[in-house]
């Protein structure tokens, strides 16, 4: 069973600078696939967000922040939570980027080191959060009845591989395509 039978959406960078025939680099195409891989191999994924160290989203798997300007036809999500909290990217990757604050604050004061996963665990689904390298994070809500230690492994992986290539130029990459998109 993929994520798509169980609500989540297809995601795709948007962008208006790059080398491609969809008008994004070659590694901003990278970073994408490694998400819609995360959200279509993960069973009870609903949402995905990667926010940058600043709290911008990068990259998301909701259909307002997916679709390359000038590409009809984005596939949309159907069925329940099929677009996050409260029916947003936007909204997850503001929870992402305060969690990350918070945790970050309590590590500090608890001279904890640095914050590597957060994990909150609801009766109506869980949210987890993880650092990548450079100081962005990677936001995933799901569904109550995931297997929250497939979702964790494959939030390893993909911070893993996307930790290299998520560089100051990437990110203003992605940024300014989430801002065309708006």
């Amino acid at each position: 069973m993929t994520a798509f039978s169980q609500g989540a959406t297809p995601v795709t960078p948007v962008g208006t600078t790059g080398v491609t025939a969809y008008g994004v680099s070659d590694e901003a195409r990278n970073l994408h696939w490694l998400l819609t891989d995360l959200v279509e191999e993960v069973p009870g994924v609903l949402s995905v967000a990667v926010v940058s160290s600043d709290g911008l989203l990068l990259l998301s798997s909701s259909p307002e922040h997916s679709r390359p300007p000038g590409i009809p036809g984005a596939p949309g999500a159907v069925g329940p939570g099929s677009e996050g909290p409260r029916g947003s990217t936007a909204d997850l990757a503001t929870i992402v980027a305060g969690l990350g604050s918070l945790t970050t604050g309590a590590a500090t004061l608890m001279d904890g080191g640095a914050v590597k996963q957060t994990m909150v665990a609801m009766d109506g689904g869980g949210l987890f959060v993880m650092t990548i390298s450079d100081g962005s994070l990677l936001g995933v809500h799901t569904a109550p009845d995931c297997d929250m230690g497939i979702v964790a492994y494959h939030m390893a992986l993909f911070v893993g591989r996307a930790g290299h290539v998520l560089t100051p130029e990437l990110r203003r990459e992605l940024r300014q395509s989430v801002e065309a998109v708006r």
